[in-house]
C-alpha cells in the first residue's frame, strides 16, 4: 500500500499558525444546546452567510468579537439522546474544548452524565453553562450541588471548572462565555500549519440525492483543497465538490474549520480519521487496505444478536423440547449516518429469549426498490426508514406484495415497535408443570407396557390418564401413562396426598422399581 504523498514535515515556526478553536456543546435533551447554538450562530455570524446554510452538517462557524478582535470558532452539535451516545463520543473526540450544559431546572440527568464521561475520556478542557437562568424555576445553587454531586467542580465551590451562567433563549451570560472559550483556546496554544497535507475527523455523513454521499468532517491541522483525494475507512472521494458549514463551495478549507465533501464511493464510518492523497490510485489503494483489516474483526453493526439462553426451569417444571430461536431481518435506511448509530445503540437494547434481530442491510436515503428485493428474498424481513421517504419504483413493489414496511421520525417509536414485533414472533415456549409426585411402594406384575403398582401420594396429586416422570435417584429414567387408577380397591380418577393407590403405568420403556417415585405433570405454554 502507498503511503500519503504529504509535503515533508516544515523546520520553520513561522509556518505554524494559531487555529481557530472547535467546541463542542454536549448535554441531557431539552437543556438547551440547540438553542444556544442557535443563538450564537444569529448573533455571530458573518454577515450573508446566517441563513444560507443548505444542509444541516451538524457544525458551523461563528465570527466572534471582543478583547483581541474578531475570532472565528467552530462549533459541533451533538444530540442529547442516550441513542445517539455514539455521535457524542465522535464530537468530542474531533473537539478542542467542550461546553457541558446542564439546566438551572432540572440539574444533571443521565445524559449529562453520559456526556461528562465523553468528555472526560477525550481528555478535552471543559466549561459548563448552567442553562434557562431566566426561568421561574430555575434554582443555580442545586445545579452546582449536584455537579457536585457528580465530581464537577466548579470554580468558586471548591473546583477548577470555569462555569457561565446564561438564558440561551434571550442571551444573557453568553459573550462572557464565548470569552471563555477565547481564553482556553489561548491557554491551549491551539495551532496548526496550513500548509501541509490535511488531516482531520468525520463526524457526520448523509445522502444529497443529487450529488451522492457527503461526509462532514473538521480539518484539524494544514489544508484541504480542492483537486486532491481523500479517503477515510474503507471510502474514497475525490474532492471536486468542496463546501463551507453554510454549503457554499470553497477552493481550500484550513485548520480547524468544518468542511463538507461530496461523491464518496462509500459510506465510510463516522469518526474515522481522514487522509489526503494527491492520486485516485493512492486513496483507492488505502481505502481497500482498510476495507480488508476491518473484515477482520466483526462489524458490531452488521448484525445485532441476542441470543440470550432460556430462563433455567425450577424444580417443579422443565422445558419440554428445545426452543428454535426465531431471526427477524431488518432492512434500514437513515438520513444520515449519525441516525444509523443512534438505531444500532437502541436495537442492541431489545433482549428478548430466543430472539435475534439481524441487520441484513442498511443504508442512507430514501427506501428504495433495492430495498424491497433483499426483502422480497425472505418473508419475515422488515424494511424501517428513518427520516426518509419510500421513492417511486419501491412504493410500486410494496403495494403489489405483502412486504412490511415502516417509516419513524422519532428513534423511540422505531423501536418500540421493533420491539412489539420481537414480542409477537417470540416462538411459544412450552414447560413440565408439575402436579404430584407419589412414590412406588410394591409392584404387582405385567410387563413393560403395562406395569402395575401400588404406591402413595407424597404431594399434589394424580390421574387417570395423567403422564408421569419416573425419577430414580434423582434422575428421570422414563415417562409413562397412567391407564388405570384406584384407591380403596375401587376406580378413581384422581388420588390426592396423603393417600394410597393402585395404577396400572402404560408406554413405558424401562422397568419399575420399589422406591422410584413418579412425578405427574402437564405441558403447559411458558408465560
Amino acid at each position: 500500500m502507498s503511503s500519503p504523498k504529504k509535503q515533508p514535515a516544515s523546520t520553520d515556526k513561522a509556518q505554524k499558525t494559531r487555529r481557530q478553536p472547535v467546541v463542542v456543546v454536549m448535554g441531557h435533551i431539552d437543556h438547551g444546546k440547540s438553542t444556544l447554538l442557535d443563538y450564537i450562530r444569529k448573533a455571530n455570524t458573518v454577515a450573508g452567510e446566517a441563513g444560507g446554510i443548505t444542509q444541516s452538517i451538524g457544525a458551523y462557524e461563528a465570527m466572534v468579537g471582543g478583547d483581541g478582535g474578531d475570532r472565528r470558532i467552530t462549533f459541533i452539535d451533538t444530540p442529547g439522546h442516550a441513542a445517539f451516545c455514539d455521535i457524542r463520543e465522535r464530537g468530542a473526540a474531533a473537539a478542542d474544548i467542550a461546553i457541558l450544559i446542564v439546566s438551572a431546572e432540572d440539574g444533571v440527568k443521565p445524559q449529562t452524565v453520559e456526556a461528562l464521561q465523553c468528555i472526560r475520556s477525550s481528555k478535552i478542557p471543559f466549561i459548563v453553562a448552567i442553562n434557562k437562568i431566566d426561568k421561574p424555576g430555575a434554582n443555580i445553587e442545586k445545579t452546582k450541588q449536584t455537579l457536585a454531586e457528580n465530581e464537577v467542580y466548579l470554580e468558586g465551590y471548591g473546583g477548577d471548572i470555569p462555569v457561565a451562567e446564561i438564558s440561551a433563549t434571550i442571551g444573557t451570560g453568553i459573550p462572557e462565555l464565548l470569552e471563555m472559550i477565547k481564553l482556553i483556546a489561548d491557554l491551549g496554544d491551539l495551532s496548526a500549519d496550513p500548509t501541509k497535507v490535511a488531516t482531520g475527523s468525520i463526524i457526520e455523513a448523509n445522502l444529497d440525492k443529487k450529488k451522492g454521499i457527503a461526509k462532514t468532517l473538521i480539518v484539524k491541522n494544514g489544508t484541504l483543497k480542492k483537486g486532491s483525494f481523500i479517503a477515510a475507512g474503507g471510502a474514497f472521494a475525490p474532492v471536486r465538490i468542496l463546501e463551507n458549514w453554510s454549503g457554499k463551495t470553497e477552493a481550500e478549507i484550513g485548520p480547524g474549520r468544518p468542511a463538507r465533501v461530496v461523491g464518496w464511493n462509500a459510506l465510510p464510518a463516522a469518526g474515522e480519521t481522514f487522509t489526503v492523497f494527491t492520486s485516485k490510485k493512492e486513496a483507492e489503494e488505502y481505502a481497500e487496505e482498510r476495507k480488508k483489516q476491518k473484515a477482520k474483526s466483526k462489524n458490531k453493526f452488521t448484525e445485532i444478536a441476542n441470543q440470550n439462553s432460556s430462563v433455567k426451569p425450577t424444580a417443579a417444571e422443565s422445558i419440554a423440547e428445545p426452543i428454535k430461536p426465531v431471526t427477524i431481518p431488518l432492512i434500514i435506511k437513515a438520513d444520515s449516518a449519525g441516525s444509523l448509530d443512534g438505531i444500532h445503540h437502541e436495537l442492541e437494547k431489545i433482549k428478548i429469549d430466543n430472539i435475534n434481530i439481524a441487520i441484513i442491510s442498511e443504508g442512507l436515503g430514501e427506501i428504495n426498490e433495492k430495498d424491497t428485493k433483499v426483502a422480497l428474498g425472505d418473508a419475515s424481513s422488515l424494511i424501517i426508514g428513518f427520516n426518509v421517504e419510500i421513492d417511486t419504483q419501491a412504493a410500486g413493489v410494496i403495494e403489489r406484495s405483502a412486504l412490511t414496511v415502516k417509516t419513524f421520525r422519532i428513534i423511540y417509536e422505531l423501536t418500540d415497535y421493533v420491539r412489539s414485533i420481537a414480542l409477537e414472533r417470540k416462538p411459544k415456549e412450552y414447560i413440565d408443570e408439575k402436579l404430584g409426585e407419589a412414590k412406588v411402594l410394591a409392584l404387582f406384575g405385567g410387563n413393560r407396557d403395562k406395569q402395575i403398582i401400588g404406591g402413595k401420594v407424597e404431594t399434589g396429586a394424580i390421574a387417570k390418564g395423567g403422564e408421569v416422570k419416573v425419577m430414580r435417584r434423582g434422575g428421570e429414567i422414563g415417562r409413562g401413562k397412567i391407564r388405570e387408577l384406584q384407591q380403596s380397591k375401587e376406580k378413581a380418577d384422581e388420588v390426592r396426598e396423603g393417600y394410597e393407590f393402585g395404577a396400572m403405568i402404560a408406554d413405558l420403556k424401562v422397568s419399575l422399581a420399589v422406591g422410584d417415585r413418579l412425578e405427574a405433570f402437564h405441558v403447559v405454554e411458558k408465560k
